[in-house]
């Protein structure tokens, strides 16, 4: 059964979106019609070489794109997008001049910046000179661990001029969690700041930053003002100097670009490493920029002098994703801290203030100021924002709701998926479709995702594996320290050979939509059956009492038993009663099977810095099996609420 309807895209809004005009471009160029997006899609996953192709034209990439597009001699590890062309990404973001804003920073109620883009031209310039004086060269890689602030965005674009390497996370991580990451890349400098405001409370982390510069040996650390304490924590580091100093000997200078091969590497992301030490994933400066290109302009309708807000660190890869609206000729529209300081309408005074056109955030953000009550459609004027995007988790079918209720009535919402694998989406919003109550809209362009049975074979109705069984630009070019690809295959292709798995556990809707049910390693198992752990969230964390929950499968008796640990609501007891209700509405929302055997209280739940819950880490703890990387999680404490339970050795 299809989703109730929410809402649909006016004629006027489709005609006038940058999807429109793509698709005549593409009807001219290919001798197709494209009379609706199932047929724009096929297209673009028949005949990829011509969609990205398209793709690269209709941006107005700058580089050399070469003679061929792709070049496919075997499986989709073998394929090779534009093998010929030549760019740099950071010849790509800042194609904006003048003294139109390119970045607005918001630090809590602390700092506020505004960077024109002749700024932010001039500061890349001095950095990028800087960088060169410091040895760096293509292929070094840079770290930061810094806020979500206008210098981080300056920084990764000076090192993606040169050709280096950028990786980021956020001050919040703990030493552990840093040098796990860094130390396993080694890089050449490390950009910092002195320190993070978060709820009001600023936060000095110079012990810590002296533990990491030395962990690390790293050469240079260049530490950016924040809380106005950078001169004393940069000479109480081996190497350290501050921003101002780093920069004194250059003035602005005309940029250079080095254009380099399409796969050359721009990004290292991280995966959680909540299981074990981070695996180092290696993203190229063609891939993520076509990709983001393509995401931004055609799906999200980002467009020169778009204001495009993404709640995110620099811990996640949507900053990463955020950051290339730039190349759309977008203003940022940053943000650092607690997004509930000094209250839940925090976010919504920016982006009421600055007028933002795209809305990023979490689906638990939505989630929570649902629960405060909050009511945005009634106290802030949001009627710049033209969509609002959704991703970090399943957003309810009662999020969708909200969303249109409680935010804003006539906007496009954008539920997304895809993650740190892919630095982008397989699943997302479709400017032409309408939205419907709990469904992602559709795949991207260029995607050739499909969900698969156990058996490997095509699923409609029924719950199966996420998968793209066609190449793509954005896929990961390498592991770090990975020679022989053993690393990378056993992550995406040993499911199902030859074959993406994107450890996603999904369905396509009867409209053609998606829902994702969670994460396929975190899937439910009891007798056999496969249970996503969104399914039973949708239900239980849209009771009054219930905060939020997490959900595992425990070993048990030769099988696999659901358990759920719930966060009441202030005030609330987990007593006889309200759990019979929780697994009254379960078994009345989803059905028999996904029924807890058991519901526990806790007063805490463990998640990653970008706030995502960890079931897996959870498990681990119940089954007496030690968590590898505390470090990853925002509040490990938060695991021991987990341990020992005495009602998890009964029956």
């Amino acid at each position: 059964m299809a989703g109730r309807l929410l809402w649909s895209p006016s004629a006027d809004r489709v005609a006038a979106h940058p999807l429109t005009a793509f698709a005549r471009e593409a009807e001219r160029r290919s001798g197709r019609s494209f009379g609706d997006y199932e047929a724009l899609h096929a297209w673009s996953i028949e005949d990829r070489g011509a969609f990205w192709r398209a793709v690269w034209d209709h941006c107005g990439t700058v580089g050399e794109p070469g003679e061929e597009t792709l070049v496919e001699p075997g499986d989709m590890l073998t394929a090779r997008f534009f093998p010929q062309a030549r760019l740099n990404f950071a010849e790509n973001l800042l194609r904006g001049e003048g003294s139109g804003e390119a970045i607005v920073f918001r630090g809590e109620d602390k700092v506020e910046t505004r960077l024109s883009f002749d700024g932010l031209r001039a500061l890349v310039s001095r950095l990028a000179q800087a960088l060169r004086a410091e040895g760096i060269v293509a292929g070094d890689r840079v770290a930061a661990m810094m806020p979500n602030m206008a210098e981080t965005v300056a920084a990764m674009l000076a090192a993606a001029s040169i050709g280096a390497v950028w990786c980021s996370c956020s001050p919040d991580f703990g030493t552990r969690g840093v040098t796990d990451r860094f130390g396993q890349i080694e890089p050449k400098l490390l950009f910092v700041s002195d320190g993070y405001f978060y709820a009001g409370k600023t936060i000095r982390i110079a012990e810590k930053l002296s533990e990491i510069v030395g962990a690390l040996k790293v050469g240079r650390t260049v530490v950016v003002p924040y809380i106005g304490e950078a001169a004393a924590v940069a000479g109480g580091l081996p190497g350290g100097t501050t921003l101002e100093a780093f920069l004194a000997p250059f003035e602005p200078a005309p940029l250079a670009f080095e254009r380099l091969p399409f796969a050359h590497p721009l990004y290292i992301l991280f995966s959680s490493g909540t299981t074990g030490v981070p695996k180092c994933i290696v993203h190229s400066a063609g891939g993520t920029l076509l990709q983001h290109l393509k995401e931004h302009r055609l799906h999200s309708g980002i467009v020169e002098g778009s204001r495009v807000f993404y709640f995110t660190t620099c811990g996640w890869m949507m900053w990463n994703w955020l950051v290339s609206a730039l190349g759309s000729g977008a203003t940022l529209l940053l943000y650092d801290g607690s997004p509930f300081h000094p209250d839940g309408n925090a976010i919504f005074d920016y982006i009421a203030a600055e007028k933002a056109n795209f809305f990023g955030t979490s689906a638990k953000f939505i989630d929570a100021v649902r629960k405060e009550g909050l009511r945005p459609i009634e106290t802030h004027d949001l009627s710049a924002v033209e969509v609002i995007a959704s991703t970090g988790s399943p957003l309810s079918p009662e999020g969708f709701d909200f969303v249109y209720s409680g935010i804003k009535s006539d906007v496009h919402l954008a539920s997304i998926s895809g993650g740190t694998d892919i630095v982008s989406c397989f699943v997302l919003g479709v400017p032409w479709l309408p939205v419907r109550e709990g469904e992602i809209q559709g795949a991207g362009l260029g995607m050739a995702v499909d969900v698969w049975s156990d058996e490997g074979r095509p699923v409609r109705g029924e719950k199966g594996d996420l998968v793209c069984t066609k190449a793509f630009p954005s896929m990961p070019i390498a592991f770090w320290n990975d020679p022989d690809m053993a690393r990378y295959r056993a992550a995406y292709f040993e499911t199902f050979p030859g074959i993406w798995c994107h450890g996603d556990f999904a369905e396509w809707t009867p409209s053609g939509g998606i829902v994702i049910h969670g994460r396929s390693d975190a899937t439910l198992n009891p007798q056999g059956v496969r249970i996503g752990t969104a399914e039973i969230y949708n239900i239980v964390e849209q009771m009054e009492e219930v905060v939020e929950a997490i959900c595992i499968g425990q070993d048990w008796d030769g099988d696999v038993r659901v358990v759920l640990f719930v966060r009441p609501a202030s005030g609330v007891d987990l007593d006889a009663a309200l759990v019979q209700r929780i697994r009254t509405a379960v078994r009345t929302g989803a059905s028999p099977r996904h029924v807890p055997a058991k519901v526990l209280a806790v007063s805490d739940i463990p998640r990653t810095k970008s706030g995502k819950i960890v079931e897996l880490a959870v498990r681990e703890v119940v089954h007496g099996r030690p968590v590898k990387n505390k470090d990853a999680l925002a509040n490990p404490e938060a695991l021991e609420l987990f341990a020992g339970r005495t009602e998890l050795s009964e029956a």
